[in-house]
């Protein structure tokens, strides 16, 4: 079971970045075509409609897989901390991007690997045998 919750959470991570790329990305091209349009055409300017809380999509986009990368690996030694990356990391992407086709399966990947984390219970730890 931890295993499991090791792979779904670096899975997860690895489709969250791709999220991630394309929501860092759109408020960069947002920035560059409302900047552009102003010099070209100002009325134009005005019919784009502006991304909401723009620091939150970007700070998310970065931290949300991150954290899903980090704490897969992490649930093997630190169960409790790994399962709080990945939970924090679901949490993250949903505050940061909805709940939608784009991110159902990196939110749901990274929830059921923090809760295959939690119920996993205590590491093993190998025993001295002669």
């Amino acid at each position: 079971m931890i295993y499991a919750a090791m792979v779904l959470g670096v899975l997860g991570g690895a489709v969250g970045m791709i999220v991630g790329f394309f929501g860092y990305g759109f408020v960069e091209l947002y920035h560059w075509a409302s900047s552009w349009l102003i010099d070209v055409a100002p009325q134009a300017a005005q019919q784009i409609s502006p991304v909401e809380d723009e620091d939150r999509i970007q700070l998310l986009s970065l931290l949300a897989p991150v954290a899903a990368v980090a704490g897969g690996p992490m649930v093997l030694t630190h169960r409790f901390l790994g399962a709080m990356f990945l939970g924090g990391s679901a949490g993250g992407m949903y505050y940061g991007f909805a709940f939608n086709v784009f991110t159902m399966f990196p939110i749901a990947m990274c929830g059921l690997a923090a809760v295959l984390a939690l119920l996993a219970g205590p590491p093993s730890r190998p025993s001295a045998s002669s």
